[in-house]
């Protein structure tokens, strides 16, 4: 039993956890941008090209439910001449993501629909399929860290310290982050998948009795 006086004497740690994990999922998005001065020729232009560009993914054994349209936008094009707004045209964007868990395919992908008429390739996403498994890890490594640091602080001031907590803050999940980079695959583009850190961040209020 520990002392029921002076329950105002509390400690507060921070506690950290990190889990490292090979990611198993990438997400590709690239897209097609078309200009010109007739709306209607330029959208098909545009269509054309983004067809050939999914076809070209579909044929390397990527199924079609896994590219989704994230971005589709027209736009017209102005320039001023001596202060006046000239129409030049039209520019028409279409954007998709492909999502796969094949990651040495990638650069073949992005060189696949480079060839095919993509002229954007706006970004290359690791990620893991379950992330809330590692999460979990994360976040038990945090409380036990902080319980850890509780501990340490009590034995140096003599202190007797209560190990079950009164308060326990989760300061919030922290996305996956990129870590140094692994082997390069064999393709004409070069794409590092590298490692993933998942980190957890906790506070802790411990209760201690001189």
């Amino acid at each position: 039993m520990y002392p029921t006086t002076r329950r105002n004497r509390v400690m507060t740690v921070s506690g950290t956890g990190k889990v490292k994990a090979q990611p198993d999922m990438v997400t590709i998005e690239l897209g097609v941008m078309t200009e010109g001065r007739e709306l209607r020729e330029v959208q098909e232009d545009n269509a054309r090209v983004m067809q050939q560009v999914i076809e070209s993914i579909v044929k390397m054994g990527v199924p079609e439910e896994s590219i989704q349209t994230v971005e589709y936008s027209v736009v017209p094009r102005y320039d001023y001449d001596n202060g006046q707004q000239v129409f030049r045209g039209y520019q028409v964007t279409n954007r998709v993501s492909i999502t796969i868990e094949d990651i040495p395919l990638t650069g073949a992908i992005v060189d696949s629909a480079v060839q095919s008429g993509a002229n954007q390739v706006s970004g290359i996403t690791f990620s893991v399929k379950n992330p809330d498994m590692l999460y979990q890890q994360a976040l038990s490594e945090a409380l036990r860290d902080a319980y850890g640091k509780a501990v340490t602080m009590a034995q140096a001031m003599r202190l007797q310290l209560d190990p079950s907590p009164i308060k326990v803050i989760e300061r919030g999940e922290e996305n996956a982050v990129p870590l140094a980079k692994a082997g390069t695959f064999a393709s004409a583009t070069p794409i590092e998948p590298g490692e993933l850190q998942i980190e957890a961040a906790v506070e802790v209020q411990f209760q201690f009795f001189a």
